[in-house]
């Protein structure tokens, strides 16, 4: 801190406050937060209580969870079986018909790690490949089941520590961890209860407490059993934890982050992997625990900065960085060591050498100290309200609420889905919960709408009142789902009365889905005219907003047939990689269903919709279809030039559908269509 002039030595906490704007626009403020928290919550929520006992449950986590939105932020997600369980001692031993029971054995594993004893069978293929034995004991082997599991998601991921990593369209990195669930806390961490005096909150301890832990597949590299030990995961408490600060420790977080990226790991190659984003986090926890600032607020951002910076320097001297629940468990245990150790130590004595003056090396957090330095009678202002347009909150509702989908293996699984959502509709939710239940309910309606249908089309031939009945009520659901829905969800109506061969009323409906779509003030892929859009609807409720503004992408999942012309695409994914949804962009889609339509009405128009798909699909820049949505939309271009007989047009954009991202897995689907061109002509 002394390298600063000392005409603002006493503007510390002026630069804090301009700091922590300049944080609320790269990070988001405490509001935007919230928005992408709550719509994450509610999803995980659901998805819980509404899948079946053989069903496998998903987990976004990591930064994006916690809030991130930073360039570069990797997307993190944790699976589990949900019929197997892991009790951390016998007493807890219960001979139940559909779990699987595993017992965790830290008898000679290292703090944070166990063995895990298979107890009962499993039905998964991979868990009975990874079985090992030990001293006559079954044990599910950490290493060989991270090697059977790596790709299960995403093909062709490579592993890297308990995940299988990759990269979607060069632009998204993933990271996709297999574990197991134990509803019980372990002994190892029994301390962090005792040490939660003051912080987190008793409820949150009591939470977190509640919700166990996980176990992912990876072993101590010093232990014993390296390729059989799981590694003790406090993902799920960490989130808890971090939902538990307030926004100026949150936005301390994010800043060692910043600083991380951009002026830790820029000293040295040999340097540069050593720290990472867990650390800054563990810091972060530690700080506030111990106490060491009083107040965490905007004046006291770059305090709260120096006093963990000085916690992680005080840590890489030591060579111990202690575990936020289980401190025993050293995370820097054979990664910072040695003449390795020497030199970080040493880079990051030479940054605090320099004082605070040291965050002037990022680029990034450079400006925001520079203006006040040199301008100390500069007025900020850190209410938050002053930030953020009520625009911007919406396009960050819509963009967080819009990919929420549920998935229910069957119809079985329907009345325990909307029984759950009829019990959440009246718990006190969030207008962010809200909103995601309001797009996660249309979206099971179009499920069932679609279900329904395609069990009377092939269950009922010639019982006309059960059909007749079947699709009065999928047309009402369909009806109900957009009237929850947003603009593009009147396409699904379109689609089902294309499929029940309604084509004039289909295209009755595209052609009032065309107009609300040509609204200056419509809100598509995050874009949106503020000015017009405030003017038409400001003040309005989120519901007409929805519906009257906001588009977005369709996604169909590939359990169910919704037009027969997609059919092909739909099992391809299914086929390929379990992929559950087809993603197609909204203008995509409704030139497509267009085309398909007039065929039976007016083939003039019906070559204008075709004209209008190749124009968009051709020429696009990324306004219309987004880039990871490409191999489908030339996939929809190549079946209509397929069905006109143009063959050679077709031919091309299947191999132009072949040459993008596959990002919906169709590739086998477009490998046949080309197959069926080149053998019959």
């Amino acid at each position: 801190m002394e390298s600063f002039p000392p005409r603002i030595g006493n503007g510390l906490q002026h630069m804090s406050a301009s700091l922590f704007v300049g944080m609320c626009q790269m990070v988001g403020t405490s509001k935007q937060v919230a928005i992408r928290r709550e719509t994450a919550d509610i999803e995980d929520m659901l998805d819980r209580q509404i899948k079946p006992n053989d069903d496998v449950i998903e987990m976004l986590s990591g930064s994006y969870r916690e809030g991130f939105r930073l360039k570069g932020s990797d997307m993190d997600y944790m699976f589990w079986p949900k019929d197997h369980q892991v009790i951390l001692d016998m007493s807890k031993y219960c001979n139940t018909a559909n779990t699987t029971l595993i017992l965790s054995d830290t008898s000679e594993s290292p703090p944070g790690f166990a063995l895990l004893e298979l107890l009962t069978r499993s039905r998964y293929i991979d868990v009975q490949l990874a079985c090992v034995t030990i001293n006559d004991r079954v044990y599910i082997s950490s290493s060989i089941y991270r090697q059977l599991t790596c790709s299960s998601i995403y093909p062709n991921s490579t592993v890297h520590g308990p995940c299988g990593s990759g990269c979607i369209a060069e632009t998204i990195e993933y990271d996709t961890a297999w574990s197991f669930v134990s509803e019980c806390w372990p002994p190892s961490a029994s301390s962090w209860i005792d040490r939660c005096h003051s912080w987190p909150s008793p409820e949150v301890v009591d939470d977190i407490i509640r919700n166990g832990i996980h176990f992912v597949a990876i072993g101590h590299p010093l232990g014993p059993h390296k390729n059989e030990e799981w590694r003790i995961s406090f993902s799920q408490a960490e989130y808890k934890v971090v939902n538990s600060l307030n926004h100026c420790q949150f936005l301390t977080y994010g800043l060692l982050k910043l600083f991380l990226k951009e002026v830790m790991n820029q000293q040295s190659e040999d340097t540069n992997k050593l720290l990472c984003s867990y650390h800054m986090k563990t810091t972060v926890f530690w700080a506030i625990q111990q106490n060491t600032l009083p107040h965490w607020c905007p004046q006291n951002l770059l305090a709260g900065f120096w006093v963990c910076f000085k916690l992680l320097l005080k840590w890489v001297y030591e060579g111990f960085c202690p575990n936020f629940f289980i401190p025993q468990n050293n995370l820097f245990l054979t990664k910072i060591h040695g003449p390795a150790q020497n030199r970080l130590f040493l880079q990051l004595h030479e940054l605090y050498k320099k004082g605070l003056s040291c965050l002037l090396h990022s680029s990034t957090i450079r400006s925001y100290i520079i203006d006040v330095m040199y301008n100390p009678t500069l007025s900020i202002c850190t209410d938050e309200s002053t930030m953020r347009s009520q625009v911007d909150y919406d396009v960050e509702l819509v963009r967080e609420s819009s990919g929420a989908s549920i998935h229910t293996k069957n119809l079985c699984g329907l009345p325990k889905a909307i029984h759950t959502i009829e019990q959440l509709v009246y718990s006190p939710l969030t207008h962010n919960q809200a909103v995601t239940m309001r797009r996660l309910t249309a979206y099971l309606f179009q499920y069932t709408a679609f279900q329904l249908k395609n069990i009377y089309m092939y269950t009922n031939t010639g019982f006309n009142k059960q059909l007749y009945i079947g699709d009065k009520m999928s047309c009402q659901m369909l009806k109900l789902a957009a009237k929850f829905g947003c603009v593009s969800d009147i396409l699904y109506i379109a689609m089902y009365y294309y499929k029940t061969f309604r084509y004039r009323e289909a295209l009755s409906v595209l052609e009032m889905t065309k107009v609300k779509l040509a609204q200056p003030y419509l809100m598509y892929m995050g874009r949106v005219d503020r000015e017009r859009y405030t003017e038409a609807l400001g003040g309005h409720s989120w519901s007409t907003k929805m519906r009257q503004a906001v588009a977005k992408d369709l996604t169909l999942d590939n359990s169910i047939c919704y037009i027969s012309d997609l059919f092909l695409e739909q099992q391809s994914a299914l086929h390929d990689t379990t992929e559950p949804i087809l993603f197609i962009p909204v203008f995509v889609m409704l030139h497509f269903l267009e085309f398909l339509c007039y065929r039976h009405v007016d083939t003039t128009l019906s070559q204008a919709a075709l004209d209008e798909l190749q124009v968009l699909v051709h020429h696009d820049q990324g306004q219309f279809v987004g880039d990871i949505y490409r191999d489908i939309s030339w996939e929809i271009l190549g079946i209509c030039q397929q069905i006109t007989g143009n063959l050679q047009a077709a031919l091309y954009s299947y191999k132009q559908s072949l040459a993008q991202y596959p990002f919906n897995n169709i590739q086998t689907a477009t490998h046949r269509r080309i197959q069926d061109i080149v053998s019959h002509h």
